[in-house]
């Protein structure tokens, strides 16, 4: 019989149901899937941050189309973990388009936002049924920092080319609007755990 367990971390509050994995185990990999997460958190703030400098907002959008998941594939294949990135109004519903699990964890993040956590804390692992077998699954929230309202932002703090090529590059946009502090979405990762009798 198949268990699940859930730990939400909410600006440093845990709320635990009955776990079915040893605490040891899953205090592992959740120390492994925050390295991960904060890995390409930090390789893809450094990369928007140096193509606004040399390229301007057009540089950043191509930052985001191109790099951010080349990085998340090499981090997949160096870790043995899935990466990504997914928001509940995606830029590219092709790519970023959130699972019912990661809809669910996003909306909790949102509330937890709206309540007044902080969003650069916010954090889930759980141990997932799906059916193809038990996934520890991990997700953190990436906040809507001002750099990124450039590109994300509303009216008239988003420039007439930056919304001119977003037009071009993303004909499915739903990602502006945001102001700072909201939750622009989350990177999610997780991996299939074998098999226990």
């Amino acid at each position: 019989m198949r268990q699940t367990i859930a730990l939400l971390l909410f600006s440093g509050l845990l709320a635990m149901p009955a776990l079915a994995a040893p605490e040891a185990d899953k205090q592992a990999m959740t120390r492994e899937a925050k390295a991960v997460t904060s890995e390409l958190v930090s390789a893809l703030g450094g990369a928007l941050k140096k193509a606004l400098a040399e390229s301007g907002p057009d540089g950043a959008i191509t930052v985001c189309r191109d790099t951010a998941p080349e990085l998340a594939n090499a981090l997949s294949l160096r870790t043995g973990w899935k990466v990504t990135r997914v928001s509940l109004k995606p830029r590219n519903p092709m790519i970023g388009q959130p699972d019912a699990w990661e809809q669910t964890i996003l909306q909790q993040f949102d509330e937890a936002a709206k309540g007044g956590a902080d969003a650069g804390k916010l954090v889930a692992a759980e141990i997932v049924s799906e059916p193809d077998g038990d996934y520890f699954r991990f997700m953190k929230a990436l906040p809507v920092k001002p750099l990124c309202l450039t590109c994300h932002g509303s009216g008239q703090r988003v420039s007439a080319s930056v919304q001119e090529t977003l037009a071009r590059e993303y004909p499915h946009d739903r990602a502006t609007g945001y102001y700072a502090g909201q939750i622009r979405g989350a990177v999610t990762i997780k991996r299939k755990l074998e098999a226990t009798n």
